[in-house]
């Protein structure tokens, strides 16, 4: 521990803003790093916005898409009820996902969704914690969107009449669709909202044209009805039955609500009015709101409509597994009706909307790890750069893929768990914002659908919850590592002095800076007249050398970077800074290599031993932010600094 007390001038290290090598012809590491978001101090430009219908669009490639397989989904899991059990996730859509995602766009417009809303709900580690449980979650449902839809694009694909049989491997199939949505994000992804509209337009005009038709055969062949009808009939004894049962099957089909919290992230996109401020984007809200409605009906239209035909024009049979209904129901019928030529645009079209909602989940991806991870000290720095982020997530659904052999149906379950849980986590901020409102009941009314949606598909299909569970506990494990391997960082962002503590320093500057690190009790004068004599007897200081106090109280832990706004007071004749951290030992570096920088000369501070047990010690630190003060506030300017002589001195006595 070093002792010495003698000023020692040297000239200041230049800060380092990015840890890969500037210079090199071609670098591994040097590539995986550069991305806009890893790199500080680079100006932004000012993200574009259009109109809220073309947005939709953007978000319509994840939850329109799903027409692709929601109809076969329905029919296997609710039989000939398909059409009611539909109907009840139309009503849930637009009586209870609605109203809680319009509320969450009004608490959340810069599109930070539902876990934000939790995170300022729920303080400090709590709220982290749950943040956490909600990322593994969220890391199933985009996940599962990209390996599914991967999945049912290969099935669009090897039942089309115009491929030939040799091409019949689903899971290689499949891995080559995620290695090519891999190397997109890899070159560069921007926003594609032009692309999105050309993919989400066509496909809804196909679906259409599939629709009317089907539509249009049940009128010609009336007794398709008649048969079904009388079929349901005779298996339910009343039309209540039938609406019990379809609400008891209503979790199977919860993947037809996905794309809901995917409308909320990209609020950012939407054209608000003229006068809308950050802090107050009135007409953001509103046309964000107008995107969920109107996608909530379009979608409401196309689900009843789809399990409609495909319930009363295809054999039961033709759903099974391997057969040429299953995951593409819509597209069996344009084959049969409209022909093989028209069935293949539509096998296409299904085939790129798919593969889009595809890079609509992995650019969700790209946009929550490095917003909530790394600013928790809960993953490296590298985890902001977004092509090594692109090869693990693509690692990831590569082992989905190969665990469920590339089965629409095996991954349903984990898709509808994901998807369910964040609804849940929505609803359930959007409850407890309005609690002590008129509308905190009616919320809770809707969150315990959610609930109980969550639930039962837990219990059905309990693969959700494994996969979910390995995530998090993935997120968890790594967080905690990450956190612990990070504690000794830097982790003050600026350092603010007040005016009053500029005028102390520069009054003493002159004559070498010393800190004495000071934990208060009652901060009267005689309390500083105390601690000074004893600092100068144990540190052997002269009375004529001007020491400052310092003390720093603590903050909320479970944060890890922040900023240090430094206030001066006067107690008697003594000088004290005062400042507030989650981490006091880092915040004293910090402080010091400021004082450093802005004075020119090495700062000294002054400690008393600490008697207790250090592994107590240092396991309070980790949880609490404070502990052995003295070791931690050195490690920490060992790391930062790399010369020694350019370092600010810490002496203990």
């Amino acid at each position: 521990m070093s002792t010495e007390s003698t000023d020692v001038e040297q000239p200041v290290l230049t800060e380092r803003t990015t840890s890969f090598p500037k210079k090199a012809p071609f670098s591994l590491s040097r590539w995986l790093f550069e991305s806009d978001s890893h790199v500080e101090g680079r100006k932004q430009k000012p993200q574009k916005t259009y109109g809220w219908w073309m947005v939709m669009c953007l978000t319509g490639v994840d939850y329109f898409s799903t027409l692709g397989y929601q109809p076969g989904i329905a029919f296997l899991a609710a039989g000939i009820l398909s059409p009611l059990a539909t109907l009840v996730l139309v009503l849930v859509t637009l009586l209870v996902a609605l109203p809680v995602y319009r509320q969450v766009a009004a608490r959340s417009p810069n599109g930070q969704g539902s876990i934000v809303m939790l995170e300022q709900l729920l303080p400090r580690w709590k709220g982290k914690t749950f943040v956490l449980c909600l990322l593994g979650f969220a890391l199933t449902d985009f996940v599962i969107t990209i390996t599914l839809s991967a999945a049912d694009a290969t099935a669009h694909i090897l039942e089309n009449p115009y491929v030939p049989k040799a091409f019949d491997h689903p899971v290689g199939i499949t891995l080559l669709l995620l290695s090519a949505l891999g190397a997109v994000f890899l070159k560069g992804f921007r926003e594609a909202v032009w692309i999105a509209l050309l993919f989400v337009s066509t496909y809804l005009v196909l679906n259409g044209i599939v629709l009317v038709v089907g539509l249009y055969e049940v009128y010609l062949h009336p007794e398709s009805f008649l048969n079904w009808r009388n079929t349901v009939f005779a298996s339910y004894s009343s039309p209540w039955m039938m609406l019990g049962v379809s609400f008891i099957l209503f979790p199977r089909l919860a993947l037809g609500l996905s794309g809901f919290e995917t409308g909320v992230a990209v609020m950012p996109l939407v054209r608000g009015d003229f006068g809308d401020t950050s802090l107050d984007p009135v007409g953001r809200i509103r046309n964000t709101q107008k995107l969920l409605l109107t996608a909530g009906l379009i979608m409401s239209v196309f689900l009843i409509g789809s399990s409609f035909i495909t319930t009363l024009l295809i054999p039961a049979e033709a759903f099974a597994e391997g057969h040429e209904a299953n995951g593409r129901a819509l597209a069996y019928l344009a084959h049969k009706y409209l022909g093989d030529k028209f069935g293949t645009l539509y096998d296409l079209s299904s085939i790129f909307i798919l593969w889009f909602a595809g890079a609509s989940a992995m650019a969700g991806l790209l946009n929550l790890v490095p917003r909530y991870l790394p600013p928790y000290g809960m993953a490296p720095e590298w985890a902001k750069a977004r092509r090594p982020l692109v090869i693990v997530f693509v690692m990831i659904t590569f082992a989905i893929t190969l665990l469920f052999q590339a089965d629409v149906d095996a991954q349903g379950g984990a898709y509808a768990t994901g998807v369910l849980f964040l609804m849940s986590s929505a609803a359930v901020a959007v409850t407890m914002a309005n609690w002590r409102t008129p509308l905190g009941r009616i919320y809770l009314l809707m969150t315990l659908v959610f609930v109980y949606t969550t639930i039962a598909n837990m219990v059905e299909r309990p693969e959700g919850i494994k996969i979910a569970s390995f995530f998090i506990a993935a997120i968890v494990l790594t967080s905690l590592l990450s956190r612990i391997i990070r504690a000794t960082e830097l982790r003050i962002h600026t350092v603010e002095l007040s005016e009053n503590a500029q005028k102390m320093i520069e009054e003493i500057s002159d004559q070498g800076v010393r800190i004495i690190a000071h934990r208060p009790d009652k901060r009267t004068p005689e309390e500083y007249d105390k601690k000074e004599r004893q600092a100068r007897e144990d540190h052997s200081l002269d009375s004529g050398e001007p020491i400052i106090f310092l003390e720093v109280s603590q903050g909320d832990a479970s944060e890890f970077r922040d900023s240090l706004i430094v206030k001066g007071m006067n107690v008697g004749r003594h000088r004290v800074l005062r400042c507030k951290s989650p981490a006091i030992p880092n915040a004293i570096a910090a402080l010091l290599l400021h004082l450093r920088d802005t004075t020119g000369k090495i700062p000294h501070a002054y400690f008393g031993w600490t008697e207790g047990n250090p592994i107590t010690y240092v396991l309070k630190y980790l949880a609490l932010g404070e502990g052995d003060t003295a070791p931690v506030t050195r490690e920490v300017l060992r790391r930062r600094v790399a010369n020694p002589l350019e370092r600010p001195r810490i002496h203990v006595g």
